[in-house]
């Protein structure tokens, strides 16, 4: 089992603020499971009863809408705590989380987080700051929603994969997404997605092979 003491990836979220009999305790009764791509971490209502700690790999969290598409809401990446504010707020989960590439997850039980909750003052103020920092995230995504074309918004969803996630070996954008899940972020239609790629593409702003996307000019998609 490893220590969750010595885990560098515990630096990136709330868990920074426990202190070494914590992390102990932690390590005494955390699970790690590896879930595979396509598979889902937790299900939209499910009562998920703890935390989970991204060790490795990237999640969508996604939110199914009436007409039964599933809307990307937030990638979640190494570091990063799934289900606080369900826990916190003791309710079902309201959201989708789905591997996009195979990884490694640490379950917490909610016994055990509520506990450090309680008695940690820095962990709590860390667990609400993030909380925090998510709504802050839906209001301008609402925002962007709203006000930003199509058009607009992919072309900043295309420099956000690249400034978070990085590139390939090859150029080309590191976390591979499928045209309908690009689509599943912009909140269009996979029809107007490809087409306002290929517009992209033809522009020189982007280089598409296959599934691959590589960004060739980051200011032109800034100016748009």
């Amino acid at each position: 089992m490893s220590k969750c003491d010595q885990c560098i990836v515990r630096e990136l979220s709330s868990l920074k603020a426990l202190n070494k009999e914590e992390l102990i305790k932690l390590a005494d009764c955390k699970s790690t499971y590896t879930i595979r791509k396509g598979e889902a971490v937790f299900s939209e209502g499910e009562n998920v009863n703890g935390i989970f700690c991204v060790r490795e790999g990237v999640c969508k969290l996604t939110k199914l809408s009436a007409n039964g598409n599933d809307h990307i809401v937030k990638l979640v990446a190494k570091g990063e705590l799934l289900g606080q504010r369900s826990m916190i707020s003791d309710e079902p989960v309201n959201l989708t989380a789905v591997a996009l590439e195979d990884m490694t997850v640490c379950y917490i039980p909610k016994q055990e987080v509520m506990e450090f909750f309680n008695n940690n003052n820095r962990f709590s103020f860390q667990v609400m700051k993030t909380i925090c920092g998510d709504l802050k995230e839906a209001d301008d995504h609402l925002v962007t929603m709203a006000q930003k074309s199509v058009k607009q918004r992919l072309a900043e969803t295309l420099l956000y994969l690249h400034e978070t996630f990085g590139e390939s070996e090859d150029k080309s954008l590191n976390l591979k997404l499928s045209r309908e899940e690009l689509a599943g972020m912009i909140g269009t239609a996979t029809e107007s997605c490809i087409r306002l790629l290929s517009e992209f593409n033809k522009a020189g702003y982007i280089a598409l092979s296959g599934k691959k996307i590589t960004v060739l000019n980051s200011s032109a998609l800034r100016k748009i």
